[in-house]
């Protein structure tokens, strides 16, 4: 057998995959039964044909898939791949680069170099900014906090990385009440502690208040961390950057921006004074996969002092062969040996430059704003949020005026097993209410209008 036939095998099935995804359920049709059967059991003795085995994977498994990459998964902030994105990922697994050092892969240290300056470009940030590409939006928050741990113990005299956390000086942890969940996991990794943090109060719109994180500064005495927000998981609000990074490093505070999705609306012209003074914090978290649409494996972590970045994450050994001058990729994040996940994010940069960026911010937006205006029309439905990005929270009154908060759930559960699209729920201010996520590069009005008639049906509203 030829042995590059598994790699045509597997491009006939991944065209078949992406063709379909337009036609097919969005959910996923297959059983839990049915694909444990498909694919469990024992370790068989003898070795199958690689073709068979990627026919296995294609026949049984396609069923059980979430089609995530298709036009009209709302579920979550995770819109799927670009076609450039998912052929630079190809590549990325065929080189097969470690690029932890740059002697092992000079090419992909270059092109994370290059596609970190562009990334800071984009977003206003410094220039000079260490950039780290992560496996998500989780390991660049504890990225971006690590570096924050080290730097703040530094001031007080304390090294981290030699000493550990016993006996260190405290760390006061600012956070608002509508962090997200991966900055809390992220401070327990760190030692720092979940349940430690100091919530400051938001507005009805989950950004947090200026005066309110004043009076919590007042109260921290020693080394502060101030995480702030661009981009609520819910609303799609950012904190008012200016007032709140001012405010922290007028207290001596190392500024975090947990920015997932949110940073990238610096990206458009249209959105971009949503987030005016974020270049003023300290250390940045982004998410190339939800925005950029490139494959998973794509988290960046932004550092504005690469030194701090470097001591907090960096290693050597006395059998390294170390760049002097040049990148080598294990100072810029936790990892050491890792594929080079920089290269979708450097040719998806290039196919679509600064233009094509915001482009896509502004459709994903302009399509929210759509599912907004034609579902708000319904009689008994309401958006609860201002849309200020791809965001859209939608509550359903119950018919005959019962629980508002069960029929919801309802709705929810119908338009899942409907199938037209994919979306889910949430809390918010104690209330149920329906996601609406809107992150593909795929997604049309059309899609929309197919999506709304499909939210409406299963709320008995058409």
């Amino acid at each position: 057998m030829d042995p590059l036939s598994p790699l045509d095998r597997a491009l006939t099935h991944t065209r078949t995959w992406l063709e379909s995804l337009g036609r097919r359920p969005v959910r996923p049709t297959a059983s839990l039964e049915t694909l444990q059967s498909a694919f469990g059991g024992a370790l068989p003795e003898e070795g199958a044909d690689p073709r068979a085995v990627l026919d296995l994977l294609a026949r049984a498994g396609e069923p059980g898939l979430m089609a995530t990459a298709g036009p009209r998964f709302f579920g979550f902030v995770i819109g799927g791949s670009q076609p450039v994105a998912l052929a630079a990922d190809w590549l990325t697994s065929a080189w097969d680069q470690n690029v932890g050092l740059y002697v092992a892969s000079p090419t992909v240290a270059v092109l994370e170099e290059t596609a970190g300056r562009w990334l800071n470009g984009l977003f206003g940030l410094p220039s000079t900014a260490a950039v780290g590409f992560v496996t998500g939006g989780q390991m660049a928050n504890f990225t971006g906090l690590c570096a924050a741990r080290h730097a703040l113990l530094a001031r007080a005299g304390w090294d981290v990385a030699e000493q550990g956390l016993f006996g260190a000086p405290e760390i006061h942890v600012v956070v608002g009440e509508e962090v997200h969940v991966t900055i809390l996991r992220a401070l327990r990794f760190l030692g720092l502690g979940q349940a430690r943090v100091k919530k400051v109060p938001a507005d009805g719109q989950g950004r947090m208040d200026p005066a309110g994180l004043s009076a919590v500064l007042a109260g921290c005495k020693g080394p502060t961390l101030v995480c702030v927000q661009a981009g609520n998981v819910n609303t799609g609000a950012t904190d008012p950057m200016e007032p709140l990074i001012a405010a922290s490093h007028s207290h001596g505070a190392w500024v975090h921006v947990d920015g997932a999705f949110g940073l990238w609306g610096t990206a458009s012209v249209r959105t971009r004074a949503q987030l005016r003074g974020v270049d003023g914090a300290d250390s940045w978290a982004v998410d190339a996969h939800k925005w950029l649409n490139v494959p998973y494996d794509s988290g960046v972590a932004i550092v504005r002092d690469p030194e701090i970045l470097q001591r907090a994450v960096g290693t050597s050994a006395s059998y390294l062969v170390r760049s002097s001058g040049l990148r080598d990729g294990v100072d810029f994040v936790p990892e050491f040996s890792r594929r080079g996940r920089g290269t979708p994010v450097y040719a998806t940069l290039r196919a679509l430059g600064r233009r094509g960026v915001e482009d896509l911010v502004d459709r994903c937006c302009a399509r929210a704003r759509r599912f907004a205006e034609q579902l708000e029309r319904a009689p008994g439905v309401h958006v609860l949020n201002e849309v200020a990005l791809n965001q859209v929270l939608v509550r359903f009154d119950s018919p005959g005026g019962g629980d508002a908060d069960a029929f919801t759930r309802e709705v929810i559960s119908r338009v899942q097993a409907d199938g037209t699209c994919w979306l889910g729920g949430s809390k918010w201010k104690g209330k149920d209410v329906m996601r609406i996520s809107v992150s593909g590069w795929n997604t049309t009005e059309e899609d929309v209008d197919r999506s709304v008639s499909a939210i409406l049906r299963c709320a008995g509203r058409a």
